[in-house]
């Protein structure tokens, strides 16, 4: 349990920086968007990543050739859905999430909080958090793709281009 061999102790170390080095060197190949965390695939690819990762290092059943394989598969395939996302509109609403209104002009859309499990409490916390202290003060409060929440002051709304297709009158 505590210590097995040298031999493992090794493998481990050896194989531990070449994994780490071709993760770096892949990430840094695939594009800054790769970790960015946009929305629920691409965390799910980071998870992987770390999945992947771990299994290389603890696992002797997977060589290191396998293991950077899977890292650069996981990584192309996150790359090539990223492009298709960016092109294809069918595909960007099967795979991202849609921004959703939660508040809009200082009142809660209660039917959008509860379709996406928001609690008033959560969305409460995101406008003090924003340095609100008056509901009054809030423009809109959007539930993002990647699960943050966005607050916007009334007074910062503007034209309200950054919230197109997202407000009720459109």
């Amino acid at each position: 349990m505590w210590f097995d061999t040298w031999s493992d102790v090794l493998r481990v170390l050896l194989v531990g920086v070449a994994a780490y080095l071709s993760l770096l060197v892949l990430i840094r190949i695939s594009g800054k968007r790769t970790l960015a965390q946009f929305n629920a695939f691409d965390l799910v690819v980071t998870v992987a990543l770390g999945s992947t990762l771990a299994t290389i290092l603890l696992t002797s059943d997977v060589s290191f050739v396998e293991g950077a394989v899977a890292l650069a598969l996981l990584l192309g395939l996150q790359v090539l859905i990223a492009l298709a996302v960016t092109f294809s509109r069918p595909l960007r609403r099967a795979i991202t999430a849609q921004p959703t209104l939660l508040v809009w002009e200082g009142r809660l859309d209660a039917s959008a909080m509860r379709a996406h499990r928001v609690s008033r409490g959560d969305v409460l916390q995101a406008i003090r958090q924003g340095g609100h202290g008056d509901l009054a003060d809030v423009g809109a409060v959007i539930l993002e793709s990647n699960g943050r929440i966005s607050v916007i002051a009334a007074g910062a709304i503007g034209d309200g281009s950054s919230l197109e297709g997202l407000l009720p009158h459109e």
